[in-house]
């Protein structure tokens, strides 16, 4: 086989549907990858969807990234985890760490940077993300984290919602929490103070600390699901702590990034790529 072909073979770019990252208790949990052509090594993102924790896939909801991210030069794995009303927490935050791990020992296999991995998640995937990087180990530690809309302050959130649920569109939470998404999904089925401490305890914004991560929050201003406050908070609270933060505001941005139609608000998918390029340097 002449020596150029076979190059090109090599360094064919590759795109694999339902790749099992993880095995726990005998059920597959699977991912989705893109990786560029190439040799690499490349820089990679991790995606992690939204839904409610009982809603969305990876084929879906951050379907969004994957042309910003594949135009950047960027290999994505975009992950699939244990949801609700089957699962709880502990499941999803486990597949969350395992998707870290699985990438970064397929590093060589897949062209991938391992000192260049990201993780961005929306949503409830946005949460997923934080708590990873605010709780990151030796093997789960990444360079980088966006939380697009994710709530850092359960809590608080919840408080707000019971209080002044015309600011929320409160029948798409309470159709999650209804199905074991939401709240609940943290073992919170009442907000008494048992249930607020439970939300308190799985806040990422209180395990804020230096040397973790940079985060980069983006976040519509008009969002009924998760206050745009959660995001300013988490950059005001890694800041005091002496951590990076940057946030991208899409004006009159509602939840959910396919709904970011306007032309004024399509800012942020290459404010995105600029701000992982420079962190990634």
């Amino acid at each position: 086989m002449p020596l150029l072909l076979l190059s090109l073979l090599l360094f064919a770019g590759v795109d694999k549907k339902d790749v099992e990252y993880a095995h726990p208790n005998g059920k597959p949990v699977l991912l989705d990858l893109h990786i560029p052509d190439g040799p690499g090594p490349f820089p990679a993102a991790i995606l992690v969807h939204g839904g409610g924790f009982d809603a969305g896939s990876k084929s879906t909801n951050v379907r969004p990234l994957f042309e910003p991210l594949e135009k950047a030069g960027f290999a994505w794995f975009s992950i699939d985890y244990r949801m609700a009303p089957e699962f709880r927490f502990p499941e999803a935050r486990e597949d969350m760490d395992s998707a870290i791990r699985f990438v970064k020992a397929h590093a060589r296999e897949y062209h991938v940077n391992p000192a260049k991995i990201v993780i961005i998640g929306e949503s409830a995937g946005g949460f997923l993300v934080n708590y990873a990087g605010t709780h990151e180990t030796p093997p789960t530690r990444v360079a980088a984290v966006v939380d697009i809309y994710g709530a850092v302050d359960y809590e608080k959130q919840n408080i707000e919602r019971r209080d002044h649920p015309e600011r929320f569109n409160m029948k798409s939470i309470n159709g999650h929490v209804a199905n074991g998404g939401g709240s609940a999904f943290f073992g919170a089925e009442k907000l008494d103070d048992a249930g607020l401490a439970k939300l308190r305890a799985i806040s990422p914004i209180f395990a804020v600390h230096k040397g973790m991560a940079p985060f980069l929050c983006i976040h519509g201003t008009k969002d009924d699901q998760v206050s745009y406050e959660q995001s300013t908070m988490m950059c005001d609270a890694m800041k005091k702590a002496g951590a990076a933060c940057a946030l991208i505001t899409v004006e009159e941005g509602g939840h959910g990034m396919s709904t970011w139609k306007a032309p004024e608000q399509q800012h942020w998918k290459a404010e995105m790529i600029d701000w992982l390029k420079k962190t990634l340097k």
